[in-house]
């Protein structure tokens, strides 16, 4: 018959201290930490027109084909209430043609020769 092992004295690790979980889990959750949000760049668009920025408004805005002050706003960075005006102009010229014209959008187009020969 073999001695007997102390069994006391031998200790085993998983035993001596509880053995950590592989896996992820348990413990206490950490509070939600909140995002900071989206930054926008901040927008420098001209109040009143220059005089470059309305030639280019009169050479380049009756060749697209879809007008509209959010366009003409972005592209010529201009305000919108500025676009808006100068669009109602530019309509009032003969410049460009109003499709829709709603109090919360308006839609304008470029006026074709057929129409300028009609007119």
């Amino acid at each position: 018959m073999a001695p007997k092992k102390d069994t006391k004295s031998s200790k085993t690790p998983s035993k001596s201290a509880p053995a950590k979980k592989k896996e992820g889990g348990g413990g206490k959750a950490k509070k939600k930490k909140w995002s900071k949000g989206k930054v926008r760049d901040k927008l420098n668009n001209l109040v009143l027109f220059d005089q470059s920025t309305y030639d280019k408004l009169l050479k380049e805005v009756p060749s697209y084909k879809l007008i509209t002050p959010a366009i003409v706003s972005e592209r010529m960075k201009i305000r919108g209430s500025l676009a808006r005006h100068a669009l109602e102009d530019m309509a009032a010229k003969g410049l460009i043609r109003c499709v829709v014209k709603h109090s919360a959008q308006q839609i304008y187009t470029r006026t074709t020769k057929a129409e300028e020969a009609a007119a």
